[in-house]
């Protein structure tokens, strides 16, 4: 883990099987009301999503740099529950739920304590650059497998 002083980017980390991701809502989160505008909590979910896949191994930066093709979002079920206000810390948890060959299933929950706020069910595909989609690498499969177990990465 990184101390408070370190300049390197706020990561998240792996607990009881699921990624954890921390997010501060700012005044630019929010709308004229105060609370968080609908669509930010799909960019907080975002964030953790890219940072789970990265902390499990899957570089889609490589694959995107190599022409090979790009995550997709080809679906999204979303749900509020409760609203976030100005300044509240949320916790981002997501886990996976379903792999397939050319995309996966990501279960998310944005939390503030133990108040789910909002939850979604989001399937990310690979496609090419064309469009079409594409089988994940091997080793990417893999390791969706491995969080789905709970089989997680570790700082240690």
């Amino acid at each position: 883990m990184s101390s408070p002083r370190d300049d390197a980017p706020h990561t998240g980390y792996f607990k009881d099987g699921a990624h954890r991701f921390a997010v501060r809502v700012y005044f630019e989160d929010t709308d004229l009301t105060g609370i968080v505008y609908h669509a930010n909590y799909l960019r907080f979910m975002e964030r953790a999503r890219s940072d789970m896949l990265r902390l499990a191994g899957i570089d889609q930066r490589a694959v995107h740099a190599g022409g090979e093709g790009a995550y997709a979002v080809v679906a999204l079920a979303i749900r509020y529950r409760n609203p976030a206000r100005l300044d509240d810390a949320l916790v981002v948890v997501s886990g996976i739920a379903d792999i397939r060959a050319a995309s996966c299933v990501i279960q998310q929950r944005v939390m503030r304590g133990q108040a789910i706020l909002t939850e979604a069910e989001v399937t990310a595909a690979l496609v090419s650059p064309e469009g079409r989609p594409l089988r994940q690498p091997r080793h990417w499969v893999d390791a969706f497998k491995r969080l789905q177990a709970g089989d997680i990465p570790t700082d240690e």
